[in-house]
């Protein structure tokens, strides 16, 4: 087994299973493309990546012979005409899980790039592993958060020997920002912006990935000092750690509603399907209490 490790007076922070994105509203659903700044594909200029999957943006009559196959009946088919037309313009895929608003129509309707760069940017140096239409299904990529550093690891879908493998890095200056995506399926979805200008469109595993990244790599980091917490907080975080193995990182986060997020995560428990995950959790008030949710706390 060889489970990366950071360097001495490192900092993990997270450690989470990512991949591209995918589309989900009608016209782009089940695809993606890596586009220039001018909107041109750019996956056969991407240097050492294999050839892949290569899609077409769905027209209209597309969208309505694909919905209304599902029926075979011509009647039910005329019946369900606008409305299919409805929700292709509003960016829904008609499934039972809702969407939301496409907050970038654009990019998350008309087309759905995973990648815009333009050449020589830092975007186009990700690793072809975190596309699933290149690799093998026995294949996944993590993506590790430092205080220093993110990284791109490629491993084996095997608990007992996961077999870690830098594929890329980069230092966590070189990071714009790191934003949540609020359409898509099941709250997966984030962009990474580079200094460049460029930019990738990923996906966690679940919504848990997906958030360990991208508070991980808020900047300036909101990590606190357990000796910042309050007496009734402090206390909080003792019961929360009773009975939990040793030698794990505990994280406490400073959200911007004023509540603190803690976390309890063991490093050497890698997951291929999701990384590592929290042994324990707690959103806590002021008073160490729980506390009532807010957007972005977690």
């Amino acid at each position: 087994m060889t489970i990366w490790q950071p360097d001495p007076n490192e900092t993990l922070i997270a450690r989470s299973a990512v991949s591209f994105a995918t589309g989900a509203a009608t016209p782009v659903a089940d695809m993606r493309w890596f586009r220039d700044t001018e909107r041109r594909d750019i996956q056969g200029d991407l240097a050492g990546w294999p050839e892949g999957p290569h899609f077409t943006v769905r027209g209209k009559n597309d969208r309505r012979l694909r919905k209304g196959a599902k029926f075979g009946a011509g009647l039910l088919l005329v019946a369900t005409l606008g409305v299919l037309e409805s929700l292709a313009g509003s960016g829904s895929t008609g499934n039972v899980a809702k969407l939301g608003t496409p907050e970038d129509p654009e990019n998350e309707v008309e087309d759905f790039p995973v990648m815009w760069a333009a050449p020589g940017t830092l975007a186009r140096a990700l690793p072809w592993q975190l596309d699933p239409g290149r690799r093998s299904e026995t294949d996944r990529t993590h993506m590790v958060v430092t205080d220093r550093r993110t990284l791109v690891l490629g491993l084996l879908d095997n608990q007992e020997d996961p077999y870690d493998q830098v594929l890329w890095e980069t230092e966590r200056t070189n990071i714009a920002a790191a934003t949540r995506k609020d359409f898509g399926r099941y709250d997966r979805d984030f962009t990474l912006t580079f200094n460049d200008g460029s930019w990738c469109r990923l996906s966690g595993q679940n919504s848990d990935c997906r958030n360990s990244v991208t508070r991980a790599l808020e900047d300036p980091l909101p990590l606190m000092d357990p000796a910042d917490l309050t007496p009734g907080q402090q206390r909080a975080v003792r019961k929360l750690l009773e009975g939990k193995e040793p030698g794990g990182s505990l994280q406490i986060y400073r959200r911007p509603s004023g509540n603190v997020y803690v976390t309890y995560r063991l490093y050497d428990r890698v997951h291929p399907t999701y990384g590592v995950s929290s042994e324990a959790f707690k959103l806590m008030d002021p008073d160490g209490e729980n506390a009532r949710f807010h957007k972005g706390d977690i």
